[in-house]
């Protein structure tokens, strides 16, 4: 089956307003140009993809000048900060503890603090030791530097007094103007007689403390500092190099890249008359190239809306999709383009056109998509369009040949097989690449795959219906014997039925020899004549008891009768939802012929005077066959209905009978609306007298039995 006429016996015209109408074309037109124009506009900028932790192939260099957050300036810039800050001291627990202890038993068992605050009672003392010890315990120590610094920052600072303790295992005793800035922080707020709290600042003046660097207040104060640096930004003018070839890939060349990518975006001017006429012209150079294409080589898909508007929107889904899976891999956190490299995104395309239109605009589509997408999504990793094409092409091929829809899932899971064969080929070719990424490129291959079997499956019954698309998983489908049409032609038609099935093998093989699709014929073939089900017994293959009806008629009669079986045809069809390919086939296969038995025994009624016979009551009423399918059975069902009233079957009777019917047919203008060839219909003829010579086939002649007489025993 050639690519051409395997993609023609699905466009049928019929001539409905929406298939002609040239507004709803240019409305198509528009829709597919808009389509395009938008996602070629709205484009990602291009920057090189880098996976962290591999060798740069290249050197890239910057295309405008950028600042970029520079991590590494901004880490130095706060360690910096932080080079002179020192720790943070409190005083030990356990002496504020025991100092506390030490006071109140000298309060009971010595009395001096009665002779020295003679006013204060043991209560108010008590409160005075409760009070500073809360205190000692509040109170931090830090160098001069370091308060400043916290000072700078913001942060409180009340409770710290400036003191640098030389060695914490000796202790420190404090001097007065800590002892001072003790009792302001203790005492300021509380009504006490001054006697008591100078007895308790006496006892505890001459006491050693020991301090403790406070790690959690160090670790936060530190913190809150490096945290108030700024980000260093560092400028990047254009031209410099990002990254020399050999280079290590860092999470700063990516920053750059990322940053370099950002700027880029903000200074395309997407509304700005320059860019839009640009994106306008691209859009016009590739719907004009497509539509090219199309007028050349498939002129009845150009001036049929229907499937043209099937073409546009597969096209647009697939636009969307691809769009829509680009988004979601930037956009997602920890973006997955620097772990997907390979997004299998056409092969959802190619399978749908190959199925619903054909292989060569499959290909052809495919093509321009690829383009396409390696011109405007953000995938410019290596081999990304070689993987996407290749996959696309292998599917496509597999696909010429799809009968069940269970069998997508089998082209799906070779293109993955395919897939995965060119990423391992692709990884060998640049082996600085090779790691642990291949395997996950693969894996990604493979969902990208079954993704596409899932969406191809669910979408295509939506297609077959709405655009009426009758593709070869429908005519397995319409071959199930278990049709209720085809049961009743079974049953109520038999002779007939046997007619259809032989009559179905020999368009097939007809069909084949010229590149038109066999299995259309063989199963239109099936459904030719079912409008002879209910008057069956008007037929002779389907009269068994070997009376004749049509002896009770008259010619005229009897041709009515014959006639009506195509008109009825049609009405059973149409009841039964059969597709319209089918209807064009039953009311065609007889085109406008004439039904010569009944005409020529009318003529012999009259005495062979032509002009009291009206020719018009014996003729079908058409149309004439206006497809190469229709001719071929028109042809196989007449030269298989002539080889039946022969004796003798070989190949010079066989061919001396298909040159008169088809000279016949010829002569009586049954051919003039077809595009069928000299050539073609010559390699018709010979598959038809080939096929029917291996059906027709002679068989030795068995002799008779003969009983033998046995002797007595």
């Amino acid at each position: 089956m050639t690519i051409e006429t395997a993609s023609a016996s699905r466009i049928r015209k019929d001539g409905s307003f929406f298939d002609t109408s040239r507004t709803l074309r240019f409305v198509i037109l528009l829709l597919i140009t808009l389509g395009t124009f938008f996602f070629l506009h709205n484009r990602e900028i291009r920057v090189p993809m880098l996976e962290l932790g591999t060798i740069a192939p290249r050197y890239i260099v910057a295309e405008v000048s950028f600042s970029f957050a520079d991590e590494e300036a901004t880490a130095a810039a706060r360690q910096a900060a932080l080079f002179d800050i020192g720790n943070i001291y409190y005083i030990e627990p356990e002496d504020v503890l025991k100092r506390t202890i030490e006071f109140e038993n000298s309060l009971l068992y010595d009395q001096l603090w009665r002779v020295e605050a003679p006013q204060s009672s043991f209560d108010e003392m008590c409160r005075a030791n409760e009070i500073l010890g809360r205190t000692l315990f509040e109170i931090r120590f830090g160098d001069s530097r370091t308060i400043e610094r916290m000072k700078q920052a913001g942060l409180d600072v009340a409770k710290f007094y400036e003191i640098v303790p030389i060695d914490l295992r000796q202790g420190i005793c404090f001097t007065d103007k800590i002892w001072d800035f003790i009792r302001q922080r203790a005492f300021s707020e509380v009504t006490l007689q001054p006697a008591a709290v100078d007895f308790l600042f006496s006892f505890l003046r001459e006491k050693i403390w020991f301090l403790r660097v406070d790690s959690n207040a160090t670790r936060k104060m530190r913190k809150l500092l490096r945290l108030q640096v700024p980000t260093r930004y560092t400028t990047i003018p254009a031209g410099s190099r990002i990254i020399d070839s050999g280079e290590k890939v860092t999470s700063r060349h990516i920053t750059m890249l990322q940053a370099m990518k950002q700027v880029m975006a903000e200074r395309r001017d997407l509304w700005h008359p320059r860019t839009i006429l640009g994106s306008a012209i691209l859009t016009c150079l590739l719907v004009l190239t497509s539509a090219l294409f199309l007028r050349c080589y498939h002129p009845s898909i150009l001036s049929s809306n229907s499937t043209l508007f099937l073409i546009v929107s597969i096209v647009l889904l697939c636009l969307f999709l691809a769009k829509l899976c680009e988004l979601f891999l930037l956009n997602i956190p920890h973006g997955l383009t620097d772990l997907i490299h390979y997004p299998l995104l056409i092969p959802f395309a190619a399978i749908l056109l190959c199925i619903l239109v054909g292989p060569s605009i499959s290909i052809f589509f495919s093509s321009m998509l690829g383009l396409l997408f390696n011109a405007c999504l953000a995938f410019e990793f290596q081999g990304f369009l070689l993987a996407n094409l290749i996959v696309s092409f292998i599917c496509i091929f597999y696909t010429r040949t799809l009968r069940r829809r269970a069998e997508i899932v089998t082209i799906c899971l070779r293109g993955w097989c395919t897939a995965s064969a060119i990423i391992i080929a692709l990884y060998f070719y640049d082996h600085s690449r090779w790691g642990v990424s291949l395997f996950g490129d693969i894996g990604s291959s493979g969902v990208f795959m079954l993704l596409t079997a899932i969406i191809v499956v669910g979408f295509l019954p939506f297609f077959e219906s709405a655009f009426r698309v009758l593709t070869d998983i429908n005519l397995m489908e319409y071959m199930n014997p278990n049709q209720e049409l085809l049961q009743r032609l079974m049953m109520e038609a038999p002779g007939t039925y046997q007619h259809s099935l032989l009559l179905g093998s020999i368009a097939e093989a007809a069909a084949q020899a010229i590149g038109c699709n066999g299995l259309f014929c063989r199963v239109a073939t099936l459904y030719h004549d079912i409008g002879k089900v209910s008057i069956a017994q008007y037929f002779t293959e389907n009269q068994q008891t070997g009376m004749n009806i049509h002896q009770l008629l008259t010619p005229v009669e009897s041709a009515r009768v014959i006639i009506s079986h195509v008109q009825e045809g049609v009405n059973l069809a149409r009841r039964a939802g059969l597709p319209e390919a089918f209807i064009d086939i039953i009311r065609e296969h007889h085109g406008t012929s004439l039904v010569y038995y009944f005409y020529h025994k009318q003529l012999e009624a009259v005495g062979h005077d032509a002009s009291l016979v009206d020719e018009r009551e014996f003729r079908y009423s058409g149309p004439k066959p206006r497809s190469k399918e229709a001719v071929i059975v028109m042809i196989a069902d007449s030269f298989e209905a002539a080889c039946r009233s022969i004796d003798e079957i070989n190949e010079e009777i066989l061919t001396r009978l298909i040159d008169q019917i088809v000279r016949e047919k010829m002569e009586d203008g049954q051919f003039d609306e077809c595009l069928l060839s000299f050539e073609e219909l010559g390699l018709v003829k010979k598959a038809l007298v080939r096929c029917l010579l291996s059906i027709g086939h002679f068989r030795i002649k068995y002799p008779a039995k003969i009983r033998l007489k046995t002797s007595p025993v």
